[in-house]
């Protein structure tokens, strides 16, 4: 079972990136998946996630109205669209699954974990 993020990069503040999340060794259409983020010195934070069917979606309040956060079951991926992106935004991006269909929104409630992808926001 394998999580492998991608798509960080450097951007200004008011730019976009799209981070991918591609998961491989098993299926993941009955799994709710997440973001989360970790700045350096801070703990990991949620930043969204999505049910199994991505059908019901949560996002942090901080992030609320700029990411956008999907996934493709038949593809097994998932996605966070990242809009007007803030300094604040900076951090270590990481996906995860849990082994269960509804959402969790803290890093305890999942099973798999990705790499991480670095995401930095000038101003």
């Amino acid at each position: 079972v394998q999580l492998q993020a991608s798509g960080g990069g450097l951007v200004q503040a008011g730019g976009s990136l799209r981070l991918s999340c591609a998961a491989s060794g098993r299926t993941f259409s009955n799994h709710a998946m997440g973001w989360f983020r970790q700045a350096p010195g801070k703990e990991r934070e949620f930043v969204a996630a999505i049910t199994w069917s991505g059908g019901r979606t949560t996002y942090a309040d901080s992030v609320k109205g700029r990411f956008t956060i999907s996934r493709d079951n038949a593809k097994n991926m998932m996605y966070l669209q990242m809009d007007t992106l803030k300094p604040e935004d900076t951090a270590v991006y990481y996906c995860a699954a849990r082994e269960a269909v509804r959402i969790g929104v803290n890093p305890y409630e999942y099973n798999y974990w990705g790499q991480g992808t670095q995401v930095t926001v000038s101003s």
